[in-house]
């Protein structure tokens, strides 16, 4: 238990300054565009009205996103280029933190041991879920790539 707790306690103190450190990027991030020649667009009425949006609504999505894979960076730099104020922002992302420590220090070191004592007593089985692990990322990572570019372009049908 000691050990899941240091875990925790070491993973919730890099989540804050990680996440934290997004959401202060996104407000300078912000801060520049609002000075730019961007301003304009981002003083419109419907960027105006999705930003008291977020800045009301977006603590729960700030907590949920660090329960998701790959949204937790955007969440937190809408977050602060959005202009979140930190009363609601802080919040969310304590609770959020917190839940994302935990599960990866309970579910990784869970995993880890149990790869761990699969390496020590079957060590070839362990290589073979290693790399049954490995194929399957990349399968994932290649049908996502596929699928972000869309189908296949006809070029023979396009020059006649």
């Amino acid at each position: 238990m000691d050990k899941v707790l240091l875990t925790a306690a070491a993973l919730y103190a890099i989540v804050l300054l990680r996440a934290g450190g997004t959401f202060a990027v996104g407000w300078l991030a912000g801060a520049g565009a609002r000075r730019s020649r961007f301003a304009g667009r981002i003083s419109s009425a419907r960027f105006r009205r999705a930003e008291r949006a977020i800045q009301r609504w977006g603590a729960p999505v700030v907590a949920v996103s660090f329960l998701t894979v790959g949204f937790q960076t955007a969440a937190n730099f809408l977050a602060g280029s959005m202009r979140m104020p930190l009363t609601r922002y802080l919040p969310a992302l304590f609770l959020g933190g917190a839940a994302w420590a935990l599960l990866y220090a309970t579910a990784g070191l869970g995993a880890l041991e149990v790869l761990g004592r699969l390496f020590a007593e079957r060590t070839a089985l362990g290589v073979a879920v290693v790399a049954a692990l490995l194929l399957a990322v990349c399968g994932v990572v290649v049908h996502r790539r596929r699928k972000a570019a869309g189908p296949p372009r006809d070029t023979a049908a396009e020059e006649s």
